[in-house]
């Protein structure tokens, strides 16, 4: 009876062991099989193809009609360019892949890191997979991948306790290189100061303990980083209108999480916090710089829900050095194949492509923009602000738009204006005045003033309806 009781044990150890192992390949299906949602990354991998054509930042607004040659922040510059061109070489489909290893790459370096400290591998997969479901939420292809990437390989960083030399020398061009590729590089001023100011206080506490020289230096250079782009001292005023004009718009992922709209995200954020806790109750095994690192980006990501990734990032160590206290079966135990968690990624990020195809959400007007492109029109083509995006990546240069998902393009006025033509302050005859449009994509719901307006429109004719209430008008000839 003990022999088969052990023989069960022993089985279910492997299972585990090899469930474990899979992690990773399992979190880059659950991403390649998700669609294309974020309206954002229409305008952003145009703008990656200008970049490329021009070898360098575009300095001056090609996309937004009433802006045309004014000054342009170069935000995200790297990253748009980076995935445009990856577009240009495999489509969509090597867009999403590559996206994905970005966006992975960041939890799976820091779990890495984790298990060399000595972290099991069960451990180090529970962290994965309960981190991956506090994020998964907010993942989308976007230049924000690599802010994912960069802040997991500087956490990394921190918990090998390289040398310090070392640890600068490979810190420093990170955090440059992490500022250009999206503007986030203060997360890791955050960071680093939390992991410096502890370090100090050990040391204050015990002088054999080491100085924390290489946190105190990154911190440094990652203030430096910040201003470390083509816009300069600038970013500053950008972030801060950014933030200004998003919370004025209502943008969810700026707001707190305990909005109507954030409630279902904030769902799986308190059960990881909630079964970190438990864990790291019964094991007692916790860093102090980690624990802090990951409370203060708690916090961020309360008042803000925009920071759940890199608060979900943090939480990787945190788990992982709570859970491998924990019980993990008979202390004899076949290994597992080193090379079964790279070979299972390697398999998914060439199958799925082709077996799950590139699908785009609903919510998407791609559908009513292809039947504008048949007009073969130029000129301004007036959009709900969430469209822009789409309409700039398949008509530019032809056509231009009134308004797009850059919070920090248009003044606080312009958003009032915005919200004014919806809520039908401002009729259609000043809309026309303002931009003379030569289309309108619009959603009914939306913006029903105006789409009521246009259909009683002698001018207007309308070419295209979605069955969610997307038109397209365009004048009569």
């Amino acid at each position: 009876m003990s022999g088969r009781n052990v023989s069960v044990e022993e089985q279910g150890g492997r299972l585990l062991r090899y469930g474990a192992a899979l992690v990773p390949a399992a979190m880059l299906c659950v991403l390649l099989l998700r669609a294309v949602w974020d309206v954002d990354i229409f305008w952003q991998l145009k703008l990656g193809e200008i970049i490329l054509a021009r070898g360098g930042p575009v300095a001056r607004e090609p996309f937004a009609a009433l802006h045309l040659g004014e000054p342009l922040p170069a935000v995200g510059w790297l990253a748009q360019a980076s995935m445009a061109w990856v577009r240009a070489l495999g489509g969509w489909g090597a867009l999403r892949v590559f996206d994905s290893l970005v966006w992975l790459g960041g939890f799976w370096v820091i779990a890495a890191a984790c298990r060399r400290r000595g972290a099991s591998a069960t451990a180090v997969a529970l962290a994965l997979a309960l981190s991956f479901c506090a994020a998964l939420p907010s993942a989308s292809i976007r230049p924000q991948s690599f802010a994912a990437l960069s802040c997991g390989l500087l956490l990394a960083l921190m918990h090998l306790r390289l040398r310090p030399l070392a640890t600068v020398a490979l810190g420093a061009p990170l955090l440059v290189l992490w500022q250009n590729f999206h503007p986030s590089v203060s997360i890791g001023v955050l960071t680093l100061g939390i992991h410096a100011a502890s370090g100090l206080f050990a040391w204050l506490r015990d002088r054999g303990r080491p100085l924390p020289i290489a946190a105190a230096v990154l911190t440094l250079v990652a203030v430096a980083a910040m201003f470390a782009t083509p816009d300069g001292v600038s970013i500053l005023d950008i972030s801060t209108t950014n933030t200004e004009m998003s919370l004025a718009i209502g943008a969810s992922e700026w707001r707190p999480l305990w909005i109507e709209a954030n409630w279902t995200n904030a769902v799986p954020v308190l059960a990881v916090l909630l079964l970190t806790l438990g864990i790291a109750a019964r094991t007692r095994r916790f860093d102090i710089a980690e624990v802090l690192a990951a409370l203060a980006l708690l916090a961020m990501t309360v008042l803000a829900y925009r920071f759940v990734l890199f608060w979900a990032l943090a939480m990787v160590p945190v788990i992982a050095r709570a859970a491998t206290g924990m019980a993990t079966g008979p202390s004899r135990q076949e290994p597992v194949p080193r090379w079964l968690p790279a070979l299972a990624v390697v398999l998914a990020a060439l199958a799925l492509p082709f077996l799950a195809p590139t699908r785009f959400a609903p919510s998407l007007p791609l559908d009513a923009i292809d039947r504008l492109r048949q007009e073969h029109l130029r000129g301004t083509v007036y959009a709900d602000f969430p469209f822009g995006g789409p309409v700039i990546d398949a008509g530019w240069p032809d056509w231009r738009v009134a308004y797009d998902g850059r919070y920090y393009r248009y003044s606080h006025e312009e958003w009032q204006y915005n919200g004014g033509i919806e809520n039908g302050y401002v009729p259609l005859v000043d809309v026309i005045a303002k931009w003379n449009p030569v289309a309108f994509v619009i959603q009914e719901d939306h913006n029903a003033p105006l789409a009521g307006e246009l259909a009683h429109s002698r001018r207007w004719k309308r070419i295209f309806r979605s069955a969610d209430g997307v038109v397209v008008y365009i004048r009569r000839t």
